[in-house]
């Protein structure tokens, strides 16, 4: 009785109406999720995180690593042996076949071989270093075609050293060795210790000489300093270390007009150009007069 009495108490009693306002912590969480760092954290950086411990709890067993180093190992290789990506074949423009021969062999894998397989960089460079190749361009093309485009060294010159022939290009750079002078016969000849380091000198007192070409045998380099032209009949245009295109100049002007180089003269000596010297040939020691040269007898 006194229970019931209680709960008609309780019900009679006046209701206190409930406070609308929320918790102190219940704001502070709903402030703190209208922050958009907070929903993105918690959004994207949570499963992150969770994914993240999950795999990096499956990888510290050994045994799956080794597992999926396996397998995705299998996957690459797989991928990089796909027909498209195989080269089968070496196509090598613009060189001569004895080039053409060299490249071939010395290229350091077997066909087929896949393309991701191939460092291209390291291939030019060990193209470039034959003598012959001045430039290589490598590029894999459509059908599994590795092509190499080659930019060959052209000789312009000779250099007779000790052991042979050396062709040059226009820079003095080795072509290769001749073996047989006449198989180049257009090629001027150059000698003497250095002188494949001055070869565009050379080249240019040769273009200064064009019109005495027919006369000229090779130039040869005198104590890695200055040059001497020989000519036909073992005779010699010394030149000076300084200014040796226009002493040539010098020397086929005066042959225009006075045919110097068609008399009995064995040297030509230029070396002091304010004082140029003429000596004449031992078996015929003639007089020669000219207003610029002193002749002087042997």
């Amino acid at each position: 009785m006194r229970a019931l009495k209680s709960l008609v108490s309780m019900l009679s009693a006046p209701r206190v109406p409930r406070d609308p306002a929320p918790s102190r912590l219940a704001y502070r969480m709903e402030r703190l999720w209208l922050t958009p760092a907070f929903r993105h954290a918690v959004r994207v950086g949570m499963p992150v995180m969770a994914v993240l411990m999950a795999g990096i709890v499956w990888l510290s067993d050994a045994d799956r690593r080794e597992a999926m180093s396996a397998r995705l190992s299998e996957l690459r290789e797989s991928f990089e042996n796909r027909p498209e990506f195989m080269v089968g074949l070496i196509a090598v423009e613009g060189a001569s076949p004895a080039v053409d021969s060299a490249i071939r062999q010395m290229v350091p894998f077997q066909l087929p071989v896949s393309s991701f397989r191939l460092d291209l960089d390291a291939l030019r460079a060990r193209i470039e270093r034959i003598d012959a190749v001045a430039r290589a361009e490598l590029a894999i093309r459509k059908g599994g075609v590795l092509q190499v485009q080659i930019t060959e060294r052209q000789p312009v010159i000779l250099w007779r050293t000790a052991g042979g022939l050396e062709m040059l290009d226009e820079t003095g750079h080795r072509v290769a060795t001749l073996l047989d002078r006449t198989a180049r016969p257009d090629l001027p000849v150059i000698t003497g210790e250095g002188a494949d380091a001055h070869v565009p000198e050379a080249l240019a007192i040769l273009r200064a000489a064009r019109p005495i070409a027919a006369r000229i045998r090779g130039l040869v380099r005198v104590g890695e300093r200055r040059w001497d032209i020989v000519l036909d009949g073992d005779r010699r245009i010394l030149l000076p270390q300084d200014g040796a295109i226009e002493a040539v100049r010098r020397v086929v002007a005066i042959d225009r007009a006075e045919d110097l180089l068609g008399r009995a003269i064995s040297v030509v000596d230029l070396r002091n150009p304010g004082r140029p010297t003429l000596r004449l040939a031992p078996e015929r020691v003639a007089q020669f007069t000219s207003s610029d040269v002193e002749v002087t007898g042997q």
